[in-house]
């Protein structure tokens, strides 16, 4: 989508939640174009992972109008259709007990795949992952990083047209901040429609990567480079 004209996946006007009488979201009007990758900066508490939650229907919010790729969407219904679309990858990812194969297979078995056309997907997903050598480690084992890196090859194994990512290289150590940050970078490559949230200079400064600055759960749009805002 670099070198062409980019059009919504996601537009939204009247975001607003508030929590014991103070507003904590408050977005007039965003628009994110299909294939680009934003990035949600502001201190903590100013309404990054709560707006994320509520894109990926895991909070309610009063919303005004939403539409998905020109499609009308009710946020307080939030329609299974849109959480095959959407996938959310929490900053402290939980895994299921089982192996790492069986992790990131439980969205395509959830959604009704054969186990055997499942086995495929799984390979290349653990091979894009580098998580190979982990085969073996009980998940419940596994560091916060190879967390994130399967929970990121979990996310990506579905093919969902929209990455919701919360802080996925905060409390890493160096080497496992790095590897997270390959998978990140190559989603973004890969013309992917990327929202994360984090405070990592690395990320903000990516090529391409939109910054959106949130203050008091409001989207300012002085350091914002996203369309409509």
């Amino acid at each position: 989508m670099r070198d062409e004209v980019s059009v919504p996946i996601l537009v939204l006007e009247g975001v607003r939640k508030s929590f014991d009488a103070r507003c904590i979201l408050d977005v007039s009007k965003l628009e994110l174009a299909a294939g680009e990758s934003y990035v949600l900066t502001g201190e903590n508490g100013s309404g990054k992972t709560t707006f994320l939650r509520v894109l990926a229907g895991l909070e309610a919010a009063e919303v005004d109008a939403c539409s998905f790729d020109g499609r009308p969407v009710d946020l307080q219904t939030y329609p299974s259709w849109l959480r095959h679309d959407a996938i959310y990858v929490h900053q402290h990812p939980y895994l299921f007990r089982g192996s790492i194969a069986d992790n990131i297979a439980y969205g395509l078995k959830a959604r009704g795949m054969a186990a055997s056309a499942c086995e495929p997907l799984v390979r290349e997903a653990i091979a894009w992952a580098r998580v190979g050598d982990l085969l073996d480690v009980p998940s419940h084992r596994l560091s916060g990083g190879e967390k994130q890196r399967v929970a990121l090859a979990r996310a990506r194994v579905l093919h969902p047209r929209l990455f919701l990512l919360d802080e996925p290289t905060a409390n890493l150590d160096a080497e496992a901040r790095q590897q997270t940050m390959r998978l990140i970078r190559d989603l973004c490559d890969a013309n992917s429609t990327v929202v994360l949230a984090c405070h990592d200079r690395e990320i903000i400064e990516l090529p391409h990567m939109h910054r959106l600055h949130m203050e008091n759960g409001r989207i300012d749009d002085r350091n914002s480079h996203a369309a409509g805002v």
